[in-house]
C-alpha cells in the first residue's frame, strides 16, 4: 500500500500539507481511493477470466459509440 513520508522538521517546505495546523486535508482519503481502485481492477480481471466474451462485448460497445460520435 501507499506509504506516506512525514518530515519532522518545522519551517521547511519538506513537511506534509496534512501536518500544517488548520489544514483541511482529509487524512486517509488516499487509502480509500486506492482500495476502491484495486477492488475495481480485481473485479474487472475476475470478470475477464470468468467470461472472456464480456471483454469482446465491451470493446464492440466502445467502438460502436466512438463510431457514432465520429460520424
Amino acid at each position: 500500500m501507499t506509504q506516506r513520508a512525514r518530515h519532522k522538521e518545522t519551517g521547511t517546505s519538506l513537511g506534509s500539507v496534512a501536518d500544517v495546523p488548520g489544514s483541511d486535508v482529509a487524512s486517509g482519503k488516499g487509502e480509500v481511493l486506492e482500495f476502491l481502485g484495486l477492488t475495481l481492477a480485481a473485479c474487472a480481471f475476475a470478470l475477464i477470466v470468468a467470461h472472456p466474451e464480456a471483454c469482446e462485448a465491451l470493446v464492440h460497445t466502445l467502438a460502436t459509440g466512438a463510431g457514432r460520435l465520429a460520424h
